[in-house]
Parts: structure tokens; sequence; C-alpha cells
């Protein structure tokens, strides 16, 4: 007889295998439906199994950073006047 522990474990391992069963066959018709709609397809099964992708980092031209820096400079301007 196996321990409660055990059996325990098999169990979620066998409801986790069909989960992913299931999730494999959603991302599957998801992927059909876009490639119907002409969308981007769906994201490799690397990504969509949990995998952590690093954020794509921004980039910002010259131009554009001056803006903002010349923005934030006018509002601590305008916050520095206002506190007297």
């Amino acid at each position: 007889m196996t321990k409660p522990l055990t059996m325990n474990r098999e169990i979620l391992e066998a409801a986790l295998a069909g989960l992913e069963a299931q999730k494999h066959k959603l991302d599957s018709h998801i992927a059909s439906v876009r490639s119907l709609l002409g969308g981007k397809p769906a994201p490799s099964p690397s990504k969509s199994l949990g995998a952590v992708s690093a954020p794509v980092k921004r980039v910002l031209s010259v131009e554009a950073r001056k803006r903002i820096a010349a923005a934030q400079k006018k509002r601590w301007a305008a916050y520095r006047k206002s506190q007297g």
C-alpha cells in the first residue's frame, strides 16, 4: 500500500500532466485562430510553459530623452516655486 503523501503526489502529477496537455491543445487552437485573423503567431511552447523572459528594454531617442528631462526640470521648478 502506498503512503498518503506518495499517493497525493502521484495524483497531483497526473493532474498537472493533464492540465499541461489541455494547455497545449488550447495554445494550438489559439494559434490557428490568430493565423486566421492574420495576427501574430503564438509564442513558442517553451515560453508558454512558464519560462520567464527578461522585459524588453525601451530605446528612446536623444531628442526624446531631452524632452523628458526638460519637462521634469520644469515640474521640479514649479514644485520648488510653490514651496516658497
